[in-house]
């Protein structure tokens, strides 16, 4: 007589890709959310649509996209060394590739742990040149959106309403 052994069933990695949580929707809108901050700002710094940056500032028209906010962290802690990068063309350049970068890459939902560390990277020094702080001794929200980019990372936030769950993606490390 042939004896029948009942084993558990084992959930494997595609089952639970397949089932997405509550949260992680919630993270899902956050990286979009972000990503729009940033690629808002580069559209905006480029444009000038009259937002943050009036036209005759725009980038296309010959405007510098971090002197207004380098040349006003002059009178703080770090001033000196922010303002002195003030209208620099590499300045410029390196800060309109990282928002668009960053932007792209967290709307997108691909490219999320490098944009997680340019963003933070971005916006730790933006913090700095702002020191000390006018509202609070240390956090504001430059700080705040660096441990959102941080907890975005960390969760794979990528794989959920974006590309990260694309074959390419996930068998790339450099690409989640």
């Amino acid at each position: 007589m042939a004896t029948t052994i009942n084993r558990p069933v084992m959930r494997t990695s595609v089952d639970k890709a397949a089932r997405k949580a509550p949260v992680d929707y919630v993270w899902a809108v956050a990286r979009i959310s972000i990503g729009w901050i940033f690629l808002w700002a580069f559209l905006d710094k480029t444009f000038g649509w009259g937002f943050a940056t009036p036209a005759a500032k725009a980038w296309i028209n010959g405007g510098s996209p971090t002197t207004g906010f380098l040349k006003g962290t002059g009178e703080h802690a770090l001033g000196g060394f922010f303002s002195t990068l003030a209208g620099q063309p590499w300045v410029d350049w390196l800060f309109m590739a990282g928002l668009l970068g960053v932007g792209l890459a967290l709307v997108l939902g691909a490219g999320t742990r490098i944009a997680a560390g340019a963003g933070s990277a971005m916006l730790l020094l933006m913090w700095a040149a702002e020191l000390p702080l006018a509202t609070n001794p240390f956090m504001d929200e430059h700080l705040i959106y660096a441990i959102v980019l941080i907890g975005l990372a960390l969760a794979g936030a990528g794989s959920t309403l974006g590309l990260g769950g694309v074959p390419l993606v996930r068998r790339t490390p450099w690409l989640r």
